[in-house]
């Protein structure tokens, strides 16, 4: 029986934060240490020029993202790790898998309406200004970077299931036209996993830059923690962990007596001082031996770079025989037998 075939890319954009690693770092890490699934892990640096950031920006996330699976302990033995931007076969499968998509699915991809609805309630007379060919055509690039690998298991969050049925259109309508070439993938949605609230309470994102950078120095680290937003309520009075963030922080590192016992305290009335003193040493204790591991990354880029290379080695074994099956499927193929 062949295993499975999970893939997870991550947009360099910004710097990992609690929430990164909460929610899809660490279950990744953890799938890339199994024996019974290949998993592929991605730096997502294309996808990075939708939001038009600054080259250096692009480049240093790059460096920091990579630095911080590894920092973390993905096994790049059993997964195959890489960039993107060095995979000539995506942006090839990109451009034939855009014959046979239709415009009118990416109308409906969600993150196109919403630039259009934002120019509309703008008042713009252009419901498109602004909005790049990169931003519009995003989701086929996306079906690139999971069909090339006939990727089954795409783990995301809810907000970008609709990429990965779209990648399974696409995949759908390919197989019918040509020949049978991709599997269908399917987005895993693990209900149980962490989304964790920001320095305002709101979901942590870079969007709304309230995110607690994963490996910031100690001091800088414990600065931040002491910004979260909490309510009004005295020492000694009793306090909800539901709706806390500084209890959804603690909960998503802690194991479950932990949590008891920090629910325990809640209840006795905590003072939110020494709820984040507590969570921040938990947080630093927890965090240090990678953090360690992390700057010595950073300072060492050439590494880095290698172990990136040498996934790239890995994914074009399967990406260059791949990608001329496609070609031949589409009638791109030598003129003669040499």
């Amino acid at each position: 029986m062949s295993k499975e075939t999970i893939l997870t890319g991550v947009t360099t954009t910004g710097a990992p934060h609690l929430g990164n690693y909460a929610g899809a770092i660490r279950p990744a890490i953890a799938a890339s240490r199994r024996d019974d699934v290949n998993t592929f892990y991605f730096l997502a640096d294309y996808h990075a020029l939708v939001k038009n950031p600054s080259p250096d920006a692009v480049h240093q996330s790059s460096l920091e993202i990579a630095a911080t699976w590894l920092a973390l302990g993905l096994d790049t033995d059993k997964s195959v790790f890489y960039r993107q931007t060095d995979i000539p076969e995506i942006p090839e499968l990109m451009w034939i898998l855009s014959s046979v998509t239709a415009k009118g699915l990416m109308n409906r991809a969600h993150a196109y309406k919403a630039a259009v609805a934002a120019n509309e309630g703008g008042g713009q007379n252009d419901p498109d200004k602004g909005i790049t060919m990169a931003l519009f055509s995003y989701p086929v690039l996306m079906a690139a970077d999971i069909l090339l690998f006939n990727a089954r298991k795409v783990p995301v969050g809810k907000d970008q299931k609709q990429h990965v049925e779209m990648a399974r259109d696409i995949a759908q309508r390919f197989n019918h036209n040509f020949r049978e070439l991709f599997v269908l993938p399917e987005a895993d949605i693990d209900e149980n996993t962490a989304v964790l609230t920001g320095l305002d309470g709101r979901k942590m994102s870079k969007s709304y830059n309230n995110t607690i950078p994963l490996f910031l120095p100690e001091k800088k680290f414990r600065k931040l923690i002491m910004k979260i937003k909490t309510n009004s309520l005295e020492p000694g009075e009793p306090k909800q962990t539901k709706g806390s963030t500084l209890f959804d922080i603690y909960r998503a590192f802690a194991n479950e007596a932990e949590v008891e016992s920090m629910r325990g305290k809640f209840a006795e009335g905590i003072g939110w001082g020494d709820c984040k003193q507590e969570l921040f040493e938990y947080l630093n204790d927890h965090l240090k031996d990678a953090r360690d591991e992390y700057d010595r990354l950073i300072a060492d880029p050439g590494y880095v770079e290698g172990v990136l290379q040498k996934g790239a080695e890995r994914a074009r074994e399967i990406a260059v025989p791949f990608i001329a099956k496609v070609r031949d499927a589409v009638g791109i193929r030598p003129l003669a037998n040499r």
